[in-house]
């Protein structure tokens, strides 16, 4: 890997993860001025070269999400324009996700808006972490790679031993994801079904599988505002199961979340930095980074190889 050729930069949303990022690759962080006018638009300016060279921009979606996406599209225009030879996006977590979909007439699919703004902007690639929707890999006319918190995941229980495991989808869209964690970790799942009566509220209405006297794992992409995650945990502690563990890649945590998730009947909430975190999370946070994995993923592109090689229990 030619390491001169490489630059890494690190948008306002995530630093710390971008420093881990440069730490495994054993490069410096990229020198780049961020700030604001009085009126709220954003300035950039990098400050070192990165004529013919592979920029990697780091910056995740987390609030406030629409500063910094534009944040990204300045510092996408910005290197384009001081002739980088790619433009390489590192979105740990890809905001509006949740809209690639018409739900109702006259809605947006507002994540093929973001994917179409970024390519039109001069990405060259994207690298994300599970995405809501897999399929949003084909709003893309540009290389995705969609990696997976899955193995770390899995590796961090299968260490823990939990007694009678029953890994739980928390909706019928995350089923596929909890039966092949059940199948790594070879124990049964449950599948909760539920109704949204609007936005960041649902209704827990069946359990489909057996959750008596065993150990929920509840896996789940993202956590928004915590109350669904709670409604599921009580739903399960009804219906006669243990303490909860709960499992995501991205803790967006929005509003009184980290005090929800400090349930008494959850036991531990594992999560990634794919966003950045305050300082003073419950103990029963255990935090697992994502920067190795990215920075293999990162290795790859530029020496040549298998994105699928960092799969180890199959890829998303």
């Amino acid at each position: 890997m030619n390491a001169s050729k490489i630059k890494i930069f690190s948008g306002s949303s995530n630093p710390a993860l971008a420093e881990k990022i440069c730490e495994e690759l054993n490069l410096e962080l990229g020198k780049i001025k961020i700030s604001r006018f009085k009126s709220g638009e954003v300035y950039v300016h990098y400050e070192e070269p990165i004529r013919n060279c592979d920029v990697f921009i780091v910056q995740a979606f987390s609030h406030p999400i629409n500063d910094h996406f534009v944040e990204l599209l300045v510092m996408i225009d910005a290197a384009r324009r001081a002739s980088a030879r790619t433009v390489n996006l590192v979105v740990p977590y890809y905001g509006y996700a949740r809209q690639e979909r018409k739900a109702a007439p006259r809605e947006p699919i507002t994540a093929r808006l973001v994917a179409d703004v970024m390519t039109t902007a001069g990405a060259n690639r994207l690298i994300t972490i599970d995405l809501h929707a897999a399929a949003i890999q084909g709003f893309f006319n540009i290389p995705v790679d969609h990696l997976t918190a899955l193995d770390l995941i899995s590796d961090h229980l299968k260490a823990k031993n939990i007694k009678n495991p029953v890994v739980v989808s928390p909706d019928a869209g995350r089923a596929s994801t909890a039966e092949k964690l059940a199948n790594i970790l070879d124990s049964p799942f449950a599948i909760m079904i539920k109704k949204r009566p609007k936005h960041n509220e649902s209704v827990i209405t069946h359990v489909i599988g057996d959750v008596r006297g065993q150990t929920p794992i509840i896996i789940e992409d993202l956590i928004d505002t915590g109350t669904t995650i709670v409604n599921v945990v009580e739903s399960l502690k009804e219906r006669g199961a243990e303490d909860v563990i709960i499992c995501a890649t991205h803790p967006l945590f929005s509003g009184e979340a980290i005090q929800k998730l400090s349930h008494p009947s959850i036991k531990e909430v594992i999560i990634t930095d794919t966003i950045a975190l305050p300082q003073d999370v419950p103990l029963t946070f255990k935090t697992i980074s994502m920067a190795p994995l990215l920075a293999d993923a990162i290795r790859i592109i530029e020496e040549g190889g298998s994105i699928s090689t960092l799969f180890k229990y199959g890829g998303v």
